[in-house]
């Protein structure tokens, strides 16, 4: 299985447990950059970890060759999942410092870049909406660390997750499920939560066949 994670300037946080993780259940990782690659490569799978996309939004924003690309592979059905930074790349707009950037657009949502932080500290969610990573019932602790907030969009979304200690994306809610993407502002410690990396891995087979 070929997954692909976004690795530049613009997103850089990843536990290596979790990306150890993946590759022990067969996965081979192979990092891309949104700020410099042109062309999607082959792909089954797209990791999308944490980072500073506020920061290079407008680059982000310019490479509109690779996010079209990426958005056409999601809406076929892509399995994704996405935390934080990567939640933020994937909405439709990124507003930083006043400035609107057009993102990839697989989420309905526009994110703005704030000030102050939005959520700092430990996060214990609950699974308890049918989604392709978690049975529900299972809990999931991670931790969140965000400047930024979902202003429009966040009233409709289906999402997964029901917060029981931290912030998430509002309104004690986390995880939003679109198709095959899992998006969240929860990073996860692949040790605890040992489904993680299987039903990523076997979603990515699914997807394949």
């Amino acid at each position: 299985m070929l997954f692909r994670s976004l690795r530049d300037k613009a997103f850089s946080f990843y536990y290596p447990e979790n990306l150890a993780a993946l590759e022990q259940q067969g996965a081979t990782l192979v990092f891309i950059s949104p700020l410099a690659d042109r062309e999607l490569p082959a792909i089954n799978a797209l990791y999308a970890g944490g980072g500073y996309p506020e920061e290079w939004a407008g680059q982000l924003a310019a490479n509109a060759r690779l996010r079209t690309a990426l958005a056409a592979r999601i809406a076929d059905g892509l399995p994704v999942w996405a935390e934080c930074g990567g939640l933020m790349y994937l909405a439709e707009t990124l507003i930083t410092r006043g400035q609107r950037h057009a993102m990839v657009g697989a989420l309905p949502i526009v994110v703005e870049q704030t000030e102050r932080p939005q959520a700092h500290g430990y996060v214990e969610t609950c699974v308890d909406t049918e989604n392709p990573f978690f049975a529900c019932g299972t809990r999931l602790r991670g931790h969140e660390f965000h400047n930024s907030r979902i202003r429009h969009g966040s009233a409709g979304l289906k999402t997964a997750l029901s917060v029981r200690s931290g912030k998430g994306i509002g309104q004690a809610r986390d995880g939003i499920i679109a198709d095959r993407v899992f998006a969240s502002y929860l990073h996860l410690l692949a040790p605890g939560a040992p489904e993680w990396a299987p039903a990523f891995v076997r979603l990515a087979r699914q997807a394949r066949a």
